[in-house]
């Protein structure tokens, strides 16, 4: 992990806890991001990290137009964001949304005529309930068992892919239980399954999805994704979908060591109480920090020997070697462990970039709302 460049000097006013996205060192991800796919073709980045209009303007910048995302809301600021752009993106909405919630799906797609909308779907009913402004995805369940069709089932993916007929958008196959500590062993598991899918796909699509985009691999599992030609041997287009490596965090960090990404999201929290020796409690809990993915929820940036325990919902106990030292009011930086959920917790960035003042922007895209 490249260290990060920032520090508080220049947030001294800024009220803890609060998230600060670093544009710059976002902006170097990409880059990163792109090299290691050979291009901007080859990346359909979930929107789900991100979240705000800023950092898809890095996106959009960089050649980036194809996209997932979750929501309806993130959906309505991506298609907003283009829109402000000037350029026509293709979104996969990487979630099986049914009732209004999908009917909120295909307005945005109505309100955004340059927008190309996709959907999941795993089934024939689903796929004939689609609204017709949506393209069907065809979601394959490659064993994490959360969604898609199950890959033994063909009698089921042969009555889909018939219910859908000629407007398949595309393929997605979600490998997100794929992530083993030994990378050798994890690439092994990932070409073995692609491997499945690919005879599968043979004897049910064969040249009818020839052209067709298949999309796989989030994070745990795109650099692997990169090593497999198979797909592409067989007349798919394969793309990959990370989408924490825009603001990278602590659990990809020790899941993809070596990428050369950096800290570009970060959380400012305070010393507010030092309530015995070797403890130091700073302003960030769960309702900052996300605590789902196990511990330590973050890392201090500038205190490697710093270590965070389990927090509560407004503090952040930190055990604090006694040859250092922490004092109340002392800022800290706290990298996430998992970056997606904490974005989404937070109302308001405080956006860092060389060159100008620190300025404070609402996190569009987050949480859950109705479109009227």
């Amino acid at each position: 992990m490249r260290p990060a460049p920032s520090s508080t000097s220049n947030l001294d006013t800024v009220p803890s806890p609060a998230l600060v996205v670093d544009l710059d060192a976002a902006r170097r991800n990409v880059s990163r991001v792109l090299e290691l796919c050979g291009g901007p073709e080859r990346w359909r980045p979930h929107v789900k990290t991100t979240k705000l209009p800023e950092l898809w303007r890095l996106l959009l910048e960089a050649g980036v137009r194809r996209f997932k995302c979750a929501t309806p809301r993130e959906l309505e600021h991506l298609a907003r964001t283009a829109q402000r752009e000037g350029v026509e993106i293709d979104v996969l909405v990487a979630y099986p949304h049914v009732g209004p919630t999908l009917d909120l799906v295909a307005a945005t797609a109505e309100r955004h005529p340059g927008l190309r909308v996709g959907a999941l779907v795993e089934d024939p009913e689903g796929a004939r309930a689609l609204p017709t402004l949506l393209l069907p995805w065809v979601d394959l369940n490659p064993g994490m068992d959360r969604t898609g069709l199950p890959l033994d089932d063909e009698e089921r993916l042969a009555a889909t892919l018939a219910a859908v007929g000629e407007r398949l958008g595309g393929l997605s196959l979600y490998d997100g239980h794929l992530h083993q500590t030994d990378l050798a062993a994890r690439e092994a598991s990932v070409h073995e399954l692609y491997d499945q899918v690919g005879t599968l796909l043979e004897s049910h699509g064969g040249a009818r999805l020839r052209g067709l985009e298949l999309v796989t691999a989030g994070t745990p599992a795109f650099r692997h994704a990169l090593t497999y030609e198979g797909f592409s041997e067989r007349g798919l287009v394969h793309t990959v979908s990370p989408g924490t490596v825009v603001l990278h965090d602590g659990r990809s960090e020790e899941e993809n060591p070596g990428l050369g990404l950096e800290p570009a999201a970060w959380i400012l929290a305070r010393v507010v109480s030092l309530p015995r020796a070797g403890r130091g409690t700073v302003d960030a809990g769960s309702k900052s920090l996300a605590a789902e993915a196990g511990g330590p929820c973050a890392q201090p940036l500038e205190q490697p020997e710093w270590r965070a325990v389990a927090p509560s919902e407004e503090h952040l106990p930190l055990d604090v070697p006694l040859h250092t030292s922490a004092r109340r009011g002392d800022a800290v930086r706290l990298f996430p462990r998992h970056v997606c959920p904490t974005v989404n917790l937070h109302e308001e960035a405080v956006l860092l970039e060389e060159g100008a003042e620190p300025r404070t922007v609402p996190v569009a895209a987050r949480a859950h709302a109705p479109w009227a």
